[in-house]
């Protein structure tokens, strides 16, 4: 039907694990509010919360080396550790709560226990990590994490990494049990079942073009319907833009002033996968090493057991690229697209500082297959190039805004949420640790949107997330009951029999 009109209460663009996370809580909070969603693609979760475009890194702060920095003093600073770590938590507590109350069923075919590792070659990285560590272990949040670098114990641990290491190199890992890979393209499939079931109407390839700001105060979103070629207008007092890399663009029509300043830098990403059944079935853990200089953190390099399709794989990356698209599915004009006169210094300052940035990525793009599997021998020395394919990751959009601190054109590595001073609409930005930290995220983005509410919502949101309001690492009673009973809705036995032990 051509230039179909609607007016609804909220408005959800793109049908990702943010969007489908944010009208999950929007359901629980006020059941009779109308919920629209509209998703370019043909199904939900087939972009950036796809299983094979990001990691499945439950990102708990565990093993990713890049949130404990080491100050001048030669001390590590844990603050962005614990502070990722305590948001993981809110997720697994909010999806335990949707379990208990079989608003979504079977877990296990979205999160499953996985130790982490964190692997490191190198004296100064040893040392580091062995001072990380030390850090680590004395806070509950990271209770249960093991050191070594005794090569026995860590062909225990990993015996695909240590087979046939002939280096003379010190080396040296730390363990933790209680990791998890979580399947984000499934939890997110699962969320939107929930919601349709809900009276949520989710419209597949529908593609939002434009959106404006009526006289009335009400957002008019202008959605092209795929399959008919039709156009249609709907109007929402509340618009979130939840669209991947592809939120930027539509950030920029909304005209809102807080889009100013902020740019977008996409990197692509690749990933071996092993075809070997008898390689993957060696290997047990999200194993994280050190980023290399001028790499983006998101480039760590990492080798993932992971479940995919309730299959075990083995991963090795990513590997960076460059493409000017901000979705796997976008335009190659993207990037140009969103070069306007309000961001362009903001823009170019970036391309200034960022010369290492451009440079690595210039040298990722150009590897061949052999020089890839030499990255990979890194972690297993005995990778044979017959057993790993090349497969082509998610697309990220890493912002790109002015700061206090980095001064103009600064990269931000994480995720950001740009809010309407009025509260009438929000967009997300950004890439990792971004879906892991969907439910913290989105409750921010509840907080400063509806802020009249929050004292009525505020039962509502401590029945669902316990830890709501609190710090859990100061309440060691409250972690000690999230971490039992997240492990055992969510089916996480080796989170129980660590947390137990």
């Amino acid at each position: 039907m051509s230039n179909r009109e609607t007016k609804t209460d909220v408005i959800l663009i793109g049908a990702g694990i943010m969007s489908a996370t944010l009208g999950t809580l929007l359901k629980e909070l006020v059941p009779d509010w109308n919920i629209r969603v509209f998703e370019k693609l043909g199904k939900p979760g087939e972009e950036s919360s796809n299983v094979w475009n990001n990691a499945g890194t439950g990102h708990a702060a565990l093993c990713e080396l890049n949130y404990t920095v080491e100050k001048p003093d030669g001390s590590i600073d844990i603050s962005k550790a614990i502070k990722i770590n305590e948001q993981f938590q809110v997720s697994t507590q909010f999806w335990s709560y949707l379990v208990n109350n079989k608003l979504i069923h079977n877990p296990q075919d979205f999160i499953m226990p996985l130790p982490h590792m964190s692997f490191v070659q190198g004296e100064d990285n040893v040392a580091f990590l062995k001072k990380r560590f030390e850090a680590l272990s004395n806070n509950p949040l990271f209770e249960g994490m093991e050191f070594s670098d005794d090569p026995i114990k860590l062909k225990e641990w990993i015996p695909l990494i240590m087979e046939n290491r002939e280096s003379d190199e010190p080396i040296a890992a730390t363990k933790i049990d209680t990791g998890t890979d979580v399947n984000f393209g499934a939890l997110t499939g699962r969320l939107f079942d929930h919601l349709e079931n809900k009276n949520v109407e989710v419209q597949y390839n529908h593609k939002v073009s434009n959106l404006k700001r009526n006289k009335d105060g009400m957002w008019e979103v202008k959605v092209k319907n795929l399959d008919t070629g039709s156009v249609e207008r709907h109007t929402a007092k509340f618009v979130f833009i939840g669209g991947g890399g592809g939120s930027l663009p539509l950030l920029q029509k909304s005209g809102i002033p807080e889009r100013k300043h902020v740019g977008g830098f996409p990197v692509s990403g690749l990933f071996m996968v092993c075809n070997n059944p008898e390689v993957v079935e060696q290997h047990n853990a999200k194993v994280y090493g050190k980023a290399k200089v001028g790499a983006p953190p998101m480039s760590v390099p990492h080798l993932d057991t992971r479940y995919i399709d309730n299959k075990k794989s083995l991963l090795f990356g990513p590997f960076a690229g460059f493409s000017p698209k901000f979705l796997k599915t976008g335009s190659n004009l993207d990037l140009f697209k969103s070069i306007k006169p309000y961001n362009i210094f903001t823009m170019l300052s970036a391309g200034a500082k960022q010369m290492p940035l451009t440079k690595y990525l210039i040298q990722q793009v150009l590897l061949s297959k052999e020089k890839r599997m030499n990255e990979l021998r890194e972690f297993i020395p005995d990778a044979k190039s017959e057993d790993w394919d090349l497969v082509v990751a998610g697309q990220r959009v890493q912002v790109i805004k002015d700061t206090e601190a980095g001064g103009k054109g600064t990269l931000q590595f994480g995720t950001e949420v740009v809010t309407g001073a009025d509260g009438s609409i929000a967009a997300l930005l950004g890439a990792s640790p971004g879906a892991s930290t969907a439910v913290h995220v989105m409750l921010e983005v509840i907080q400063k949107c509806f802020p009249e509410y929050m004292n009525q919502w505020e039962p509502k949101m401590k029945e669902m997330i316990p830890s709501y309001g609190m710090s859990l690492m100061d309440n060691r009673e409250l972690l000690d009951e999230v971490h039992r009973s997240t492990a055992e809705i969510l089916g996480l036995s080796q989170k129980e029999k660590a947390f137990s032990s």
